[in-house]
């Protein structure tokens, strides 16, 4: 195989699956590792590709990189649903006890398929518990604001037209005063080393509230966001209980959540 045709055919991998390592490049095409580094190399200099510690991911994977949460609502759709409907089997089904949800596309798909079972459930007296579900994002509030059965406390803050979820030092402190049973959180990259992050620091100020506050930490991660980094930490793997995503983790983040002892649940 020439080098322009390999070269072609690692672009096209990075592009399908966000990331690869030199280890796998070099195994994927029977090449020593150097030659890997070469054709990276060349490949970060068209533009191509975007080298880091161990291999190479999409060009556009900035550490500041950030969609907004409309883009985001329509990708990967089946894969978020999938990781929604697993969520969605953690919370109990007696309308009683408290959850959080943070702001994000999958957390959205997890109000939306919780207020559809909330809503099909046997109807009670006007005593009956309810479930207590705090969120900062706008339009889970929307979607949650009028179920039956569900009992809906909106932290306040300044709203962040881009995530459309409440951020600030009140929506902080407002996080700070609750212990929710479980917290259900979003994340824009979950890394070996670098734990959970985000691009926004008022967003990570608020994420870092949601996970000290909760009794359980639960988090909705599609493979999009295996093995990134984007530019504030929030939170550590130790400080995880458990991670739902949609396809395996790669061997050095697998062996890093078990260390940190995070059930890792694929959908």
């Amino acid at each position: 195989m020439f080098a322009e045709e390999r070269q072609q055919k690692i672009a096209e991998l990075v592009a399908g699956s966000g990331r690869v390592t030199v280890n796998l490049l070099a195994e994927r095409f029977s090449i020593t590792t150097e030659t890997v580094r070469r054709d990276l190399a060349t490949l970060e200099t068209a533009g191509t590709v975007r080298r880091v510690h161990g291999g190479a991911v999409a060009a556009d994977r900035f550490s500041t990189t950030e969609e907004s949460i409309t883009d985001r609502t329509i990708q990967r759709p089946g894969q978020k649903m999938r990781i929604a409907d697993a969520a969605l089997a953690l919370i109990p089904p007696a309308k009683s006890g408290s959850i959080l949800l943070d702001g994000g596309s999958t957390t959205e798909a997890l109000a939306d398929l919780l207020s559809r079972r909330t809503a099909a459930g046997p109807s009670g007296s006007v005593a009956a518990p309810e479930l207590v579900v705090i969120t900062n994002a706008v339009p889970i509030a929307a979607r949650l604001a009028s179920t039956p059965g569900i009992a809906l406390q909106l932290l306040g803050g300044r709203v962040r037209g881009l995530t459309q979820a409440a951020v600030g030092q009140a929506t902080v402190d407002a996080a700070n005063r609750m212990r929710p049973d479980i917290a259900f959180i979003g994340t824009n990259g979950i890394h070996a080393d670098f734990g959970l992050s985000t691009p926004d620091p008022e967003e990570a100020a608020v994420k870092a509230a949601f996970v000290h506050s909760a009794r359980r930490i639960v988090v909705l991660a599609d493979s999009s966001k295996l093995d990134a980094e984007t530019l504030v930490q929030f939170a550590s793997l130790k400080d995880l209980d458990t991670l739902i995503t949609d396809s395996e983790p790669s061997p050095e983040l697998t062996a890093a959540l078990t260390e940190a002892g995070v059930d890792v649940v694929i959908a």
